[in-house]
């Protein structure tokens, strides 16, 4: 699939398979992840299985407009608004106070929701077409190395993923940058996003 013209018929055959349950590896604008409905347990605990992940660990999310954060993240903090402004849509995941919708299987029993806008227009088509935030987390097996392209997921995780959508290789071999917004303001995990350029919005 084009990474900035999706094909509709492939990403609503791609949606149907979510909302069946199915967990899917797509590209996003960082590496390869996989895409499943948070909101059905069943099919994030097989992410759990798939990736041989502790189910302690929080899945992040992936939504295609800030009007999702209603059903996500409860008591925004002021920080956030310019953070977004800057950086959304991209390559920095978010950590907020969750919702009381998101299942504990998703934050993890932290409390907290890790969320990310991606510019992405393959990942923000499926987003729509599902109707629901996607999960993210990326499709490897835990301590492996993410997966840039859809062979590479294929050698990780093989049968175990419904379709992988390929869009070719990633074009950032670094996973988002995750700053926590739940307390004081934290850089989490250094990546696609530089701490300096990120600095004076933590102050």
């Amino acid at each position: 699939m084009h990474p900035e013209r999706p094909d509709w018929e492939r990403i609503r055959r791609a949606a149907l398979a979510i909302r069946r349950g199915e967990v899917i590896a797509i590209p996003t604008d960082t590496v390869y992840g996989l895409a499943a409905d948070p909101f059905q347990i069943k099919a994030v605990e097989k992410i759990f299985r798939m990736k041989r992940r502790p189910e302690s660990k929080p899945v992040l999310l992936l939504i295609a407009s800030l009007a999702s954060l209603r059903e996500l993240a409860a008591n925004i903090p002021a920080a956030f608004g310019a953070i977004a402004k800057a950086f959304w849509p991209g390559r920095l995941t978010v950590i907020l106070p969750a919702g009381k919708r998101v299942p504990r299987v998703v934050t993890g029993g932290t409390g907290t929701v890790a969320v990310r806008l991606p510019a992405s227009p393959v990942v923000r088509a499926l987003v729509r077409a599902s109707g629901r935030p996607l999960t993210g987390t990326s499709a490897n097996i835990s301590g492996r190395p993410a997966a840039r392209t859809a062979a590479e997921v294929a050698d990780q995780l093989g049968n175990s993923v419904y379709y992988i959508v390929d869009s070719g290789r990633a074009r950032l071999a670094r996973p988002s940058t995750i700053v926590d917004l739940s307390g004081r303001p934290r850089i989490v995990r250094a990546g696609a996003i530089s701490e300096a350029e990120l600095a004076k919005y933590l102050r």
